[in-house]
């Protein structure tokens, strides 16, 4: 009897033992969070591209219509197009994308500890080269129309190039506050936009006739409230994740839409029936590098 109970104190104490050394169960790192394009994404791109391709077709042909002379507005509109439709093509073929790698946290409730997860998100920074394109020769379109000084485009278009290449290291920063930061300095970029267009340029156009001015108005103020939406968009997509990409895609293609073939055909058709506002330009632009170059606003006849 004293051999059996001491051999089952044994193994009792051999069974703790290797109960309490056994592993510690370890720790499965959370899965990386993947947030891409689906069907929806993928078949705005592919719209938006034909809405810009037969755009862009539609300008050259009302520039064919009209002298060399009074081609300007038509040249720099079609171009605005014709880059987003480079553009629209690359990102819906998949070209114009990256992957931009970040981290979020989810959080949990019940005492249950917060988790940072890794994520990957695509960046269509095709559409930001677009922008630091097409946005300047809008910039100029307006900028002309309203007869501002060379000097206040040139700080008008300087700041849009900030405001755009901010907007794109911010896309693709990895830290929150980094990111942050880039997005106030597009803010601040935009706001001097703002002041060269709604002040600068309404001034400057309040002193043409009442046409021009009243139109200038109409189309600024249309252009100033889409280019307002385009930063709340990214903060509530690139910059805090709350919207999907589909949803980004939809949202940044309508204010394209609107914001060059919609802008486009409403500059054009009306600055083609304004006769008082025509906007002739002589020189080198019609004849070549043998003659003076010289604008001329309100010259009806040729040259």
């Amino acid at each position: 009897m004293g051999f059996v109970n001491e051999a089952e104190a044994v193994f009792e104490a051999v069974k703790h033992t290797k109960s309490a050394s056994l592993p510690i169960p370890t720790v499965t790192p959370p899965a990386t969070v993947y947030q891409t394009a689906g069907d929806t994404g993928n078949r705005t791109l592919w719209v938006v591209f034909v809405i810009m391709l037969v755009s862009s077709l539609a300008f050259y042909a009302m520039a064919w219509r009209v002298p060399v002379q009074k081609r300007l507005f038509h040249i720099l509109t079609a171009l605005i197009t014709t880059f987003a439709t480079i553009s629209y093509y690359a990102m819906a073929v998949g070209d114009g994308v990256s992957w931009h790698t970040t981290t979020i946290t989810q959080k949990h409730k019940h005492g249950i500890p917060d988790i940072d997860v890794p994520m990957k998100r695509e960046v269509y920074w095709a559409r930001y080269v677009d922008w630091s394109v097409t946005t300047p020769l809008l910039l100029l379109d307006l900028c002309l129309l309203a007869g501002v000084s060379g000097a206040n485009i040139f700080v008008a278009i300087i700041a849009d190039l900030i405001m755009v290449l901010t907007g794109l290291f911010a896309a693709l920063s990895e830290d929150q506050k980094p990111r942050w930061g880039y997005y106030a300095m597009a803010c601040i970029a935009y706001l001097v936009i703002v002041y060269q267009l709604a002040i600068g340029g309404r001034a400057t156009a309040s002193k043409k006739d009442n046409k021009t001015a009243t139109f200038y108005a109409a189309i600024g103020g249309f252009t100033l409230l889409l280019w307002t939406v385009y930063p709340i968009i990214w903060g509530v997509a690139d910059g805090s994740y709350i919207l999907n990409v589909d949803a980004e895609i939809v949202a940044y293609a309508v204010l394209d839409v609107l914001a060059k073939p919609v802008f486009g055909f409403w500059l054009l058709f009306t600055h083609d029936a304004m006769a008082s506002s025509s906007f002739s330009l002589e020189g080198f632009w019609s004849h070549g590098i043998a003659s003076e170059g010289g604008i001329h606003i309100g010259d009806d006849d040729g040259a």
